[in-house]
């Protein structure tokens, strides 16, 4: 190989055409310098040529061969992070019935917007557990860009404002539940029925939802982080 301003020339490339001129050459006159820049001129030709073909020198790595890899990674990632975004938007909604439902509850009491005998009043678990609002924002916040820090305060804010206010919730009313069961007695109601009762069942249909919950956003974590690396790797 031969550098020329810059250029590279394959010196088997001018091979035959400089045989041609020597021959040439030999026939008018022996001086080298003759031959060489004969050699020379046939060289600049070569460049011009390679410089002007379409099918020229092409700069390793960019002839499309390096998306097969970036697409073997992506569409994995898309097909695993798709489907379960999709769980996490239903199970954001169903939380979000869950509190209207518990926020209702509680507004309809202080407000005293109807008797105490037919709404009452909340137990205490139900006011922390209306701080579950912020770990649904932190989620849906995070799902359109694939927000990791939005994610992560998601799920620990859901550990102390959803979790931690239902385990609360289920010591407290146990004694009443109790006494439900034993002896028949109701003292709180909502729509004639034991307060008691329908927040338990509540308090279940929570339970599940936010264990699913966080089960999905911790896939959706991995999923990302993976993601993530990948993307410094290249």
């Amino acid at each position: 190989m031969l550098m020329l301003r810059g250029e590279l020339i394959d010196y088997s490339a001018c091979a035959v055409g400089f045989a041609t001129s020597v021959t040439t050459s030999f026939v008018s006159t022996d001086s080298f310098n003759e031959l060489f820049q004969t050699f020379r001129k046939y060289a600049a030709v070569r460049v011009c040529l390679n410089m002007t073909s379409r099918a020229g020198l092409r700069p390793g790595g960019t002839n499309g061969s390096e998306f097969k890899y970036k697409e073997r990674v992506s569409v994995p990632q898309y097909q695993m992070s798709a489907p379960m975004k999709s769980e996490v938007r239903k199970l954001n909604l169903v939380h979000f019935l869950l509190w209207l439902l518990v926020a209702a509850q509680v507004t309809v009491s202080h407000f005293n917007l109807v008797s105490h005998d037919i709404v009452s009043m909340p137990y205490q678990w139900e006011y922390p557990y209306l701080l579950s609002l912020l770990p649904l924002f932190c989620s849906a916040l995070s799902l359109p860009k694939n927000n990791i820090s939005y994610l992560v305060l998601s799920m620990i804010s859901a550990g102390l404002f959803s979790v931690a206010p239902l385990i609360y919730g289920g010591m407290e009313m146990f004694p009443v539940a109790q006494q439900l069961y034993r002896h028949g007695k109701a003292y709180r109601f909502i729509f004639g029925f034991s307060a008691v009762t329908v927040m338990y069942l509540i308090m279940v249909v929570a339970v599940q939802v936010h264990g699913w919950q966080l089960y999905y956003m911790k896939k959706l974590l991995d999923s990302w982080f993976d993601s993530t690396q990948e993307k410094k790797k290249k």
